[in-house]
């Protein structure tokens, strides 16, 4: 299977992100992020920037998962001046250590993106560290040098993938001991450097080839146009990300967003359930391939960055069992509509009445 990647080139001082063969050499930027909060909850909140960067750590691997390189900044923070009290907590810094040995957000992320080299793909624990280092570099007037889409390994889902359901999610600390990978006490879990350190451990550790072509992919930065919409195949589903919509009646209405294609022939499929709400973010339908029996779509809606929604279509080849569970919630949905119409029209009674 022929895939893009991110792959860096200098252009201008600035790096820019191109698509990258998978059967091309590179490395792995195993990245973790420490950030802080408001202390005072949302009222302190400053909008479109609720975590601030105060540490950058990561190591990097070659292709056979050996560490050749670690990088390691702590951040002078501007735009929270008070640690959140879970956050010193849980890291052990201090905002005397950060003002004392930390450098600005903009000067430590491009000493990062220098570090990185020239052919790499991010690896992370977790699907916010790459979101959260985009919203700084905009918050501190950087240009985003990653290529749209930005595609990354968030090893977090791999693992579960490969040793369980694909849904429940360990932390780190659980799945090195999972491994039986040895825990250095002076590498605590918590420090940027060092649970980038154990993620490579994971990734060394765990059989990565048989689910390395399994990408996920950012949504910081979304398609705008209809040609910008993401399709990504792999061998057991395929997944697309839509453009941004006002509404999720506008996305669930559009022809690209609801249709339903094969994963494995490609070939478009008529749905045997039409699509319906499993609640208020998830729509479920039912598909037959005349070559590959059953089809089951999920649509996911979420917010955007910009207030828009957008969403990610998931199409899977399911067999008889999983199909009758899509009916059955199906039948489910319809009582529900049924129950909701008939107070609908009981209150509308009751008032007339009045």
């Amino acid at each position: 299977m022929n895939r893009s990647f991110i792959f860096p080139r200098k252009k201008q001082g600035i790096t820019l992100l191109t698509n990258w063969n998978e059967s091309d050499f590179m490395n792995y930027i195993v990245l973790d992020l420490e950030w802080n909060q408001s202390p005072h909850g949302k009222e302190g909140t400053i909008e479109h920037f609720p975590f601030e960067i105060i540490e950058i750590g990561a190591v990097k691997l070659d292709e056979t998962f050996c560490e050749i390189g670690e990088f390691h900044r702590l951040i002078s923070p501007v735009a929270y001046p008070q640690l959140h009290f879970k956050i010193s907590e849980v890291t052990q810094l201090d905002m005397r250590l950060l003002r004392q040995n930390g450098i600005p957000f903009k000067e430590a992320a491009y000493q990062f993106l220098e570090w990185c080299g020239n052919d790499f793909i991010f690896v992370t624990w977790g699907s916010m560290d790459l979101t959260e280092l985009q919203r700084n570099m905009v918050y501190s007037h950087m240009p985003i040098p990653f290529k749209k889409p930005l595609l990354y390994y968030d090893l977090q889902k791999l693992y579960s993938l490969l040793y369980d359901d694909g849904n429940d999610k360990l932390s780190l600390d659980q799945a090195v001991e999972a491994l039986a990978i040895t825990f250095d006490e002076d590498r605590p879990f918590h420090h940027a450097l060092d649970d980038a350190f154990y993620t490579g451990q994971v990734m060394a550790k765990m059989d990565f080839k048989k689910v390395s072509e399994y990408v996920s992919t950012d949504y910081y930065r979304l398609p705008q146009t209809e040609q910008e919409q993401i399709y990504l195949t792999f061998s057991a589903y395929t997944k697309f990300v839509s453009r941004e919509f006002p509404t999720k009646e506008e996305a669930m209405a559009d022809k690209r967003v609801n249709e339903v294609i094969c994963c494995l022939c490609r070939r478009t499929l008529r749905k045997k359930i039409r699509w319906f709400s499993a609640n208020s973010k998830l729509y479920l339908c039912l598909a037959l391939c005349p070559e590959h029996g059953f089809v089951r779509g999920k649509i996911r809606i979420k917010k955007a960055e910009s207030g828009n929604i957008f969403a990610i279509r998931t199409t899977k080849i399911v067999d008889a069992s999983a199909a009758n569970l899509i009916a059955e919630k199906r039948e489910e949905y319809r009582k529900r509509r049924t129950e909701k119409n008939k107070h609908k029209r009981q209150s509308k009674k009751s008032r007339t009445e009045e």
